[in-house]
């Protein structure tokens, strides 16, 4: 009954495994099919793989991988670093410091993710035409913080929960300060925690596309957003546009697979115990 059960589960979650990672491993596929292979009436799961569509997207005129690629490596660093500098205050003091209406503050930084793009995509549009923020780094970066900095905050309350308050107690009776507590004390004790924050922090950065599809142009278009550069009104370049996909997926997915290790860690550190 015991294996019957196991297999029960094992088979359901590699339905589930399967249903999230087609849409990834089709992509890949396409990125190597000819436009006849793409468009063919009958998917086509075997075929003689091509590397013309990688070529073409070094090689086309107007669009540059490499450029849009270091777009997005400066955005989203940009956004990581200032939200590190803000959350990490930020989260020590709503989960150990008696703050008033600590939990209604907590509760509205975390609002700001709930809240839809397509909500204050326009406003923002405005904002930023008026304040001469459009298609800049700074106004970028500084908008990334609408997806970065509430997650960032809420997964570091839950580390720095964990931590034991007698540990602070004795560092009171010391005569330590807060920030010190915070800085030498509190901080190096949910590191793995502040590794998988910022490594997670960086990809949703990285996979946003709304505020790069509009308060990006030319000039720091981020490579989520490139892709769409071979779609236009007389045809689409599925091939082109799949290959630009793959290689915008793959430094989030290196990252992630590189630092995987502080990643199990660093969640597993915030988890509720029994």
């Amino acid at each position: 009954m015991m294996w019957t059960k196991r297999l029960i589960l094992i088979f359901l979650y590699s339905i589930v495994l399967l249903f999230a990672l087609f849409p990834i491993y089709w992509i890949i596929l396409m990125s190597f099919k000819t436009p006849a292979d793409v468009i063919s009436h009958v998917p086509k799961f075997f075929f003689r793989p091509t590397f013309q569509n990688y070529r073409d997207i070094f090689t086309s005129t107007g669009f540059s991988i490499i450029k849009n690629l270091e777009n997005s490596i400066i955005i989203c660093s940009g956004a990581v670093v200032i939200t590190l500098l803000a959350g990490l205050p930020a989260s020590f003091a709503l989960s150990r410091l008696r703050i008033k209406h600590g939990e209604s503050l907590a509760f509205t930084i975390l609002s700001f993710r709930f809240a839809p793009e397509l909500a204050v995509i326009l406003p923002l549009y405005v904002l930023f035409r008026k304040l001469n923020l459009y298609d800049t780094y700074v106004g970028l970066i500084w908008v990334y913080q609408l997806v970065t900095l509430p997650m960032f905050v809420w997964m570091m309350m839950s580390h720095y929960i964990e931590i034991p308050p007698e540990v602070e107690e004795s560092a009171l009776l010391d005569g330590a300060s807060w920030w010190k507590i915070f800085w030498k004390i509190d901080t190096p004790m949910v590191m793995g925690g502040v590794a998988a924050s910022t490594i997670l922090s960086f990809v949703f950065a990285w996979n946003n596309f709304m505020f790069g599809l509009i308060l990006s142009g030319e000039k720091t278009q981020p490579a989520t957003v490139a892709a769409l550069g071979f779609m236009s009104y007389e045809e689409v370049h599925w091939g082109k546009m799949a290959a630009a996909s793959v290689l915008g997926m793959l430094p989030s997915i290196v990252l992630s697979s590189f630092f995987l290790r502080y990643l199990v860690k660093g969640l597993t550190m915030g988890a509720v115990k029994d």
